[in-house]
């Protein structure tokens, strides 16, 4: 039987079925197992995650904030006073979820982190504030033997009074990364609960990561009372309660995900390991090959193999696979990065160095992407061989 590594769904992952947490609220609290962890370290509490620090109220008075203001307007006045590199010079960092205070103290952030920061300060000017979904296709990583799948969330501003329809000119989307053309005509409204409950179930899964099993759990927990329908929350769940050595209330979990996208093959694949350990060797197998079929090459398929070929030294061979999946994957920086040390191995510097490059500009991590320009300085001095004093 094909065995799947667990993968966990982070980073706004999910979309939240409108409509249906009414219905659904009651099938969350069968789901949930409180004996069986120990009590958080802190009180799990959102109820600070839009609030202004004193810094960003300050910020919001200064004299160069209302001329920007005054002479853009809100919403753009707002956009360049956030993200314009030559004012807070914040920097996309996807290692933690923070409230829009923490953002502001760090200058980096998650996708998600920005997001609140941004409808914090919108908020405290009186803007009228529309989240929104966006449907990219999922990006992919993987860390401390988690495979971590991410989609986006963006947000539309107008000034207040304007109207919240958002069918004319005046709005403005202000996102995090550079979007494809005509997606915005696919966006899906969010409602406040549904990012609540995004950002604690980013949390819970960054504790997961930490290996940190009672705090991840407890995240999670707050994130489905929050929004019995994310589907996201089920699944950081359902693992939670796999690596706790729970395994009957894993399936549940992941059963009850299915119903609700029952094509997922996220959910499918996190449930066959499951299955096993519950006895169900032959639902197991059954779909596993099932997987299969619909996806003979998952995330990391070629990226594993090139793996295995570059220990044995077939350089050329890991070169042909980390291409494969950089092709399907452009935005993934260890695929980038370990194509370039194929190149490298081949003798090919101007190549290995493009990749190199590559990965640091893609990385969505700022210790990852010092790590590659510091070894993309390294190559280069190689390729640039002995100074002559």
């Amino acid at each position: 039987m094909r065995t799947w590594i667990l993968s966990l769904l982070v980073v706004l992952s999910g979309c939240a079925h409108v409509g249906q947490d009414a219905a659904s609220s009651g099938r969350v609290a069968p789901l949930l197992n409180d004996a069986a962890f120990a009590p958080p370290a802190a009180r799990i509490d959102t109820d600070g995650l839009f609030t202004l620090s004193p810094e960003m109220r300050r910020h919001l008075n200064s004299a160069q904030f209302k001329a920007l203001i005054r002479t853009r307007g809100q919403p753009l006045g707002l956009m360049h006073a956030l993200y314009d590199p030559r004012d807070l010079q914040l920097d996309y960092d996807a290692t933690h979820t923070g409230t829009a205070a923490e953002t502001y103290a760090a200058r980096k952030g998650n996708c998600l982190s920005l997001v609140i920061m941004t409808a914090a300060f919108a908020r405290a000017m009186r803007m009228d504030v529309r989240f929104q979904e966006v449907p990219l296709e999922d990006t992919w990583s993987r860390e401390r033997g988690l495979y971590l799948v991410s989609s986006h969330v963006n947000l539309s501003l107008a000034p207040k009074g304007q109207g919240t329809s958002y069918d004319s000119v005046g709005p403005l989307t202000i996102d995090f990364v550079k979007l494809p053309p005509n997606v915005s005509q696919r966006v899906r409204p969010i409602d406040e609960d549904g990012i609540v409950a995004r950002y604690m179930n980013n949390r819970a899964a960054e504790e997961l990561v930490q290996g940190r099993t009672s705090e991840a759990y407890w995240w999670a927990r707050g994130a489905l009372l929050k929004k019995p329908s994310l589907t996201a929350a089920y699944n950081t769940l359902g693992v939670i309660y796999q690596r706790s050595s729970q395994p009957r209330l894993a399936e549940q979990v992941f059963r009850a995900a299915l119903e609700y996208e029952p094509d997922s093959l996220i959910m499918m694949q996190n449930l066959v390991p499951v299955l096993a350990a519950n006895g169900k060797a032959a639902e197991a197998t059954a779909l596993a090959q099932q997987i299969a079929r619909l996806n003979p090459a998952p995330p990391y398929h070629y990226f594993n193999q090139g793996m295995a070929a570059y220990r044995s030294g077939d350089f050329a061979q890991a070169r042909t696979l980390f291409a494969r999946e950089v092709e399907r994957a452009p935005y993934n920086d260890e695929f980038h990065f370990w194509l370039g040390i194929a190149n490298f191995e081949m003798g090919e510097m101007d190549s290995a160095a493009t990749q190199l490059a590559l990965a640091r500009d893609n990385s969505v991590r700022s210790d990852a992407r010092a790590r590659y320009s510091a070894k993309l300085a390294h190559l280069r001095d190689v390729a640039a061989g002995p100074r002559r004093n």
